[in-house]
């Protein structure tokens, strides 16, 4: 049996400050996606929701609250939670649904209102959440990682600032066109660097904001959207929702994502080690010679193997290799992060990626676009719906509905997204 499901339908509410309920984004983002399936709300057989815990209980039981937000009627419902990850982990279970012949047609939801300023952790006193500690006891914000991480680029390979802002520039030319984005507006490298420090090298413009939102996706099998008149849909071939391996053998700055900041600072193995643990089967790469501070020969950096095994997972279900992709879309927290992501899909090896955005080789027009819908840099985090989204925006690229932002020939995408401790997703497209 193939893996194969179809994307009938995609919608999504514009990102912003709206200060509205997420109820209202997810709803007319399902509206807008079930339009665009050309189906009704009662031939959904399955609602499920990416949850969104700072939005109260209606936000824990995300797929409950669309459904009853749209009208019972009847259909099963799930509601899933995994952070930044949430939206892929939406789409695995619907997939799993429709692949298990539960359901046909299966609705998947994800939207936020997000507070303004950087996430804090939710749900009061919490001790055991890496989170809580790390704000309580580190004041470590999500931007002084973003930190942490871009000055170990420019340690261990050479980025520089100028790299950082070449991603913001990339990434808010393509924003500009997305009648979706919250920010559409060309900014230059100028205006990168005389933005506010925040975490240094990182700046206001290097980091996504917060944002209120939201993105759906109906999906089917393959025979439903035959019988349906969709011939030639744009399918969803592999979702990979893989975890580190444990033990990590090397220590190493932790996996950051919006709700996951795990690492031991004694160097000792614990059980958040498993968070971040890296995937021990990653072969060593050759690392091109450049000028490096004398540091980084003591140190050699070690290949960030979590991130790298989501999208090797992927691949391998696709039966795909980086090769064969037209374009990405991926989590670019911060711009020095999207530059990690290059290596760990498999763009470049280890240490090159701020060389694929020096030769313009992400851009729009570009050998491979990453970032064509113009990223978290254009959007902002609105957590449950990111992930979703960017399977939104292969859509629209692989039906050659993107507009003035269209990737010349989209054929084969991929996403990369990761989130609370062990959570990384990949999700593979194609038409």
């Amino acid at each position: 049996m193939s893996g194969d499901i179809a994307v009938l339908g995609v919608g999504m509410h514009p990102w912003g400050k709206w200060g509205r309920s997420f109820v209202r984004y997810g709803v007319a983002a399902a509206r807008d996606a079930l339009a665009d399936a050309g189906l009704e709300w009662r031939q959904v057989r399955s609602v499920v929701g990416a949850d969104t815990v700072r939005c109260g209980y209606p936000g824990y039981v995300a797929g409950a609250t669309f459904a009853q937000a749209l009208g019972w009627q009847g259909a099963r419902v799930a509601s899933v939670y995994a952070a930044c990850a949430s939206g892929a982990q939406a789409i695995a279970a619907a997939r799993a649904q429709i692949l298990a012949g539960l359901a046909d047609v299966v609705l998947v939801v994800g939207a936020d209102a997000a507070p303004k300023g950087f996430f804090a952790p939710a749900g009061g006193e919490r001790p055991d959440d890496p989170d809580w500690l790390r704000f309580r006891v580190l004041g470590a914000t999500n931007p002084a990682y973003f930190g942490l991480y871009a000055r170990r680029r420019m340690a261990c390979y050479g980025d520089s600032p100028d790299d950082y802002a070449r991603v913001k520039v990339k990434n808010a030319a393509a924003g500009a066109h997305n009648p979706n984005a919250r920010y559409r507006r060309a900014v230059s490298a100028e205006e990168v660097a005389a933005s506010a420090v925040v975490a240094d090298p990182l700046r206001l413009l290097d980091i996504c904001a917060t944002s209120d939102g939201g993105a759906a996706l109906v999906l089917s099998g393959m025979d439903f959207a035959r019988r349906h008149g969709a011939a030639d849909p744009v399918r969803i071939r592999a979702v990979s929702t893989v975890t580190p391996v444990y033990p990590k053998t090397v220590l190493d700055l932790p996996d950051i994502a919006t709700d996951s900041g795990v690492a031991s600072a004694s160097g000792v193995a614990t059980d958040s080690d498993i968070a971040t643990a890296s995937a021990a089967d990653v072969p060593a790469v050759d690392r091109p010679a450049v000028d490096r501070p004398a540091v980084a020969a003591e140190t050699p950096p070690a290949v960030d193997s979590f991130r790298a095994s989501i999208a090797r997972a992927a691949y391998e279900e696709a039966g795909i290799g980086p090769e064969d992709l037209s374009l990405a879309e991926v989590y670019d927290l911060s711009t020095a992060l999207e530059l990690q992501w290059y290596e760990d899909i498999g763009l470049c090896e280890e240490g090159e990626g701020a060389s694929l955005v020096r030769e313009g080789v992400t851009a729009l027009g570009g050998r491979l676009p990453v970032n064509p819908s113009g990223g978290l840099a254009s959007f902002g985090e609105a957590v449950p719906a990111q992930a979703i989204a960017q399977v939104c925006e292969l859509t629209w690229q692989l039906r050659r509905a993107a507009g003035r932002r269209q990737v010349a020939g989209a054929r084969v995408g991929i996403t990369a997204n990761q989130g609370l401790f062990g959570h990384g997703s990949a999700v593979v497209a194609l038409r």
